[in-house]
């Protein structure tokens, strides 16, 4: 296997141009769906490898605690320098656990602190805030969803834009976004390759929600006004870690984005044009990168298996 057993930890770099031109060719509901599972697979792909490199490259140190088997010179050659990247390993799998750890913590606490700070108002769909902050987020709450904002902020919006915050919101809460963009999170964390499908997952999810409610509201430039003055006159919501609560995005993009024509319905760009074949390109080498990184990590996997204990 070679250098091959390395695969896993870099090929999340050719997740890069399809995050681009996903983000620029596909409808945000797909570009959602597709770049969160990519992130998810290679993410786990990635530190499946890190284990296991862990595991080959330790296993025939003196006074570690694994089979002696483990450290059968078949299994050790099948990883180039297995003692250097064996201990490398360690260190590097102990901050993807921290990491994802303290990520899972801290969006469980704002969550409880974002569920705290409604107490005691009525339990209804809409929570308004009485405060002079202008705010307003989706807080997923099982069953009864709320979306919560400040009166603040409502005495900025017009009737019409009103509508359109609420249905934007209620569109995050709809479509489950927070579990689109807790996975980018946790990714992110098990891999800094995967960061710009992180970036790109928060900027369509929100694009997601402003075409749900350019549908609902029946006008793209009332949504559009209404996302420019809620940017332009919010500050930052009192729970700005929990993954619920969407990113905004590149703001001039998604206000250019509701001023031009809707996206095609098309879950994909028609084949023969240059988007098409770029997509695809991209999509092919995303999904060999997956496969290769899923084959190295199952062949360490069955090493180990193999080898008597």
């Amino acid at each position: 296997m070679g250098v091959f057993v390395l695969l896993p930890l870099i090929l999340p770099l050719t997740a890069w141009p399809i995050a681009r031109l996903a983000t620029q060719h596909l409808h945000p509901r797909t570009a959602t769906g597709l770049l969160s599972a990519m992130a998810a697979v290679m993410a786990l792909c990635s530190t499946l490898c890190l284990g296991l490199l862990m595991v080959v490259g330790t296993a025939q140190l003196p006074g570690n605690p694994l089979p002696d088997g483990w450290s059968d010179p078949e299994v050790r050659e099948s990883v180039p320098h297995d003692e250097i990247v064996g201990k490398a390993a360690i260190p590097v799998l102990l901050a993807v656990v921290i990491g994802c750890a303290r990520t899972l913590w801290r969006h469980c606490r704002v969550r409880r602190q974002a569920h705290a700070a409604l107490a005691g108002l009525r339990d209804t769909p809409v929570a308004i805030l009485p405060d002079d902050e202008p705010y307003a987020y989706a807080l997923p709450a099982g069953p009864r969803d709320r979306v919560v904002v400040t009166t603040a902020l409502l005495a900025c919006l017009t009737s019409r834009e009103r509508r359109a915050l609420f249905a934007h919101e209620r569109a995050h809460l709809t479509a489950r976004h927070h579990r689109h963009l807790l996975i980018v999170q946790l990714a992110a964390r098990a891999n800094p390759f995967l960061l710009p499908l992180r970036t790109a997952v928060s900027f369509v999810t929100e694009r997601w929600a402003d075409e749900e409610a350019a549908q609902s509201v029946g006008s793209r430039k009332a949504v559009a006004r209404a996302i420019g003055k809620a940017a332009l006159v919010s500050r930052t919501t009192p729970a700005p870690t929990l993954a619920a609560l969407a990113a905004p995005g590149p703001l001039p993009r998604r206000v250019a984005a509701l001023l031009a024509p809707p996206p095609s319905a098309r879950t994909w760009p028609p084949l023969f044009t240059a988007a098409s074949l770029a997509l695809w390109s991209a999509a092919a080498a995303a999904a060999l990168s997956a496969t290769l990184s899923a084959n190295s990590a199952m062949t360490l996997l069955l090493l180990h298996a193999a080898t008597p204990l």
